[in-house]
Order: structure tokens, then C-alpha cells, then sequence
């Protein structure tokens, strides 16, 4: 299978936005010898600030695994994640975890709200763990704009799904990280509801400049993004510029996802 390597494609070599973060050849291997598993390959690319980025391929591809090293959750067994200036790479635990805090966002399929607090309460909580005051003005923004306002006291249990997972992408906001990461972010939700989440997704990248990274095995969520990277057996094998559902379901086709 011919690899593409898109940190090596024209276009990444003329592109005038600069990257918020870039892979370089990432390496992943889990065990030792014989029954050593490499769940990435020499992964490079470039993901510009203020881009939607959606990572695809089949089941055992290294979508998750590339995510995990991307975001700093997991460590690469060799290669470097950048993100802006600093290698993530390179950091201890203690200034790593700080990063996480400051610098990235994260969104999952399940919600991950703690039932006793309320949306605010929920939102604000990394800061107050990490004892720090939010930004009053920027917060009550991000609840107008993840149409929360009248939810906003309700706690989880009084909320729907759609609604909850609001309250996650506002409390990834909240610090205005450099990237946020989200790890299959629908795939808790009906249809509806799903393509509501997708839409203020991508009304968080084209108002506010964010810059978003998305694991997602639906063609149609892969629609929402600028682009889409599709792996193979822990490679990048290609990269599609304004994806439509129909193509993107037609190449994971061809890759067997």
C-alpha cells in the first residue's frame, strides 16, 4: 500500500496557516519481541490552527492511539508531538498534565459530568480543582453559545443527552485551549442530536478560530471538517480536502472500515 504522508504534500508546504500542532513520525508500540504490536507507523502531519481536522480508518487502524499521543494522554515510543513551540515529547509528568490543563481540550462520547453538579458547576470544575477563578464574561459566553442558558442550573440528571455533551464542549473551551480533541463525540447520541453537536462544532472552528481534532467512524460527522485523515494499519495512507459524506464512505470502503 503506497503511504501518503501529507507533512510532505504540497499543499502542507505552501499552507500559510501555521500548525497548532504537528506529528513527527510518531512511533507506538506496544509489547516486546515476537508479540510487539506497532499501532502507529511513522505518523507526520501537520494540524493548521483554526481547522477541523476528522481522523478516520478502520477498526485496529491507530485512530485512537494517534489521538491518545497527540493530546498527551500516551507517550510515542519515539517521534514528537508539538504543540506550538513545546514538545510534548520531551515534558515530565507534572509539566505535561499542566499543559493538558491549559492548553487542550477534550471532548468523549461519554460526557463524563459529575451528577451532583450543576452545567455551570460542571463547566468551571478543572479550574476550581486547579484553584483558579473562570473568566466571568467568557463563560457566560460559552453558555449562550452552547445553548445552555436555560440549563444552565439543571444538573446532569435533568438534562438530555445533546445537552450534556453542550456542557463538555463548554468546559473544554473554557481555558480557550490551543487544540481540542474529541474522541468519537456523537457516537453517544441519536441522529439528531448528533448532527446538532457536529453543527456547534463547527461553529466553534469558524467564530472563535478554534482548532479541532476528531475521531469519528461516521462519514456524514467527517463531513463537518476542513479535513479528513484517513490511516492504515497505523499509517496515514490519505488525506481528503472538503469531504462530502458519499467520498469519505467510499474511502473507508477501499480501507475496509
Amino acid at each position: 500500500m503506497e503511504i501518503f504522508d501529507p507533512a510532505f504534500a504540497p499543499e502542507a508546504a505552501t499552507a500559510p496557516v501555521p500548525p497548532a500542532i504537528r506529528l513527527d513520525r510518531l512511533t507506538r508500540r506496544y509489547g516486546r519481541g515476537r508479540s510487539a504490536v506497532e499501532a502507529l507507523r511513522g505518523v507526520s502531519a501537520d494540524l493548521p490552527a483554526g481547522s477541523f481536522t476528522a481522523i478516520m480508518g478502520p477498526s485496529g487502524s491507530g485512530k485512537s492511539t494517534l489521538l491518545q499521543c497527540a493530546a498527551g494522554l500516551d507517550r510515542p515510543t519515539s517521534g514528537r508531538v508539538l504543540l506550538g513551540g513545546d514538545d510534548l515529547t520531551a515534558m515530565g509528568e507534572s509539566r505535561l498534565t499542566r499543559l493538558r490543563r491549559d492548553r487542550i481540550g477534550f471532548v468523549f462520547q461519554s460526557f463524563n459530568l459529575i451528577p451532583a453538579l450543576t452545567a455551570t458547576e460542571n463547566i468551571i470544575l478543572p479550574l476550581r480543582l486547579a484553584g483558579r477563578r473562570p473568566d466571568r464574561a467568557w463563560l457566560a459566553e460559552l453558555i449562550e453559545r452552547a445553548g445552555l442558558a436555560e440549563r444552565a442550573g439543571h444538573r446532569p440528571s435533568e438534562m438530555s443527552g445533546g445537552q450534556q455533551q453542550r456542557v463538555a464542549i463548554a468546559r473544554a473551551l473554557l481555558t480557550r485551549p490551543a487544540v481540542v480533541f474529541g474522541d468519537e463525540p456523537t457516537g453517544a447520541l441519536d441522529l439528531a442530536t448528533g448532527r446538532e453537536i457536529l453543527t456547534l462544532l463547527r461553529e466553534v472552528v469558524d467564530t472563535l478560530g478554534q482548532t479541532l481534532v476528531m475521531v469519528t467512524h461516521d462519514p456524514v460527522a467527517a463531513s463537518y471538517a476542513d479535513r479528513v485523515l484517513f490511516l492504515a494499519d497505523g499509517s496515514i495512507v490519505e488525506g481528503m480536502d472538503r469531504p462530502t459524506a458519499d467520498r469519505v464512505a467510499a474511502r473507508l470502503a477501499r480501507l475496509g472500515g
